[in-house]
């Protein structure tokens, strides 16, 4: 597994396909930022109705993958709200900040993921919010990769 890009800063878009998500950055010092994407999940535009998410309250999975970058201790977060059909109104929430263990080789990949169950009624949007630490040191720019970022919702059968 090879290291983060480094060198001089690129757009993200430059990378790879990232439609759907809003991205911008957020700068902290000396020299450090994240990167934080993020977007909403319409789950009644994906196909599923009001009567099953209020009724059978199916369970909402959230899975993500980030690189132990060794960045910095904190080099990830998760932010997942699910939301009422204003977009306002929390149902749940969910949030993470893991730090890997600093034993052994960096670049190892970590999965987070959180299952939502029995949430109550009202859920229509899920509202899915992660970060990646970014380094500018005298190596070029190095960011944290995230891969394969999910939601999925389980029906029961």
């Amino acid at each position: 597994m090879s290291g983060p890009p480094c060198g001089p800063a690129r757009s993200l878009e430059t990378l790879g396909n990232f439609s759907g998500w809003q991205i911008s950055t957020e700068k902290l010092l000396p020299h450090f930022s994240w990167t934080v994407k993020q977007q909403c999940v319409d789950l009644l535009a994906e196909g599923l109705w009001e009567e099953l998410l209020d009724d059978e309250q199916p369970d909402i999975t959230i899975m993500d993958w980030f690189e132990d970058s060794r960045l910095d201790v904190c080099v990830y977060e998760l932010h997942v709200w699910l939301l009422a059909a204003d977009r306002q109104t929390v149902i749940r929430q969910y949030h993470a900040a893991p730090r890997p263990s600093p034993r052994g080789p960096g670049g190892r990949w970590c999965q987070v993921s959180h299952v939502f169950k029995r949430y109550g009624p009202g859920v229509r949007f899920v509202h899915f919010l992660h970060k990646s630490k970014n380094r500018l040191g005298s190596e070029g720019f190095r960011r944290t990769r995230v891969t394969d970022s999910s939601v999925s919702v389980q029906l029961q059968t």
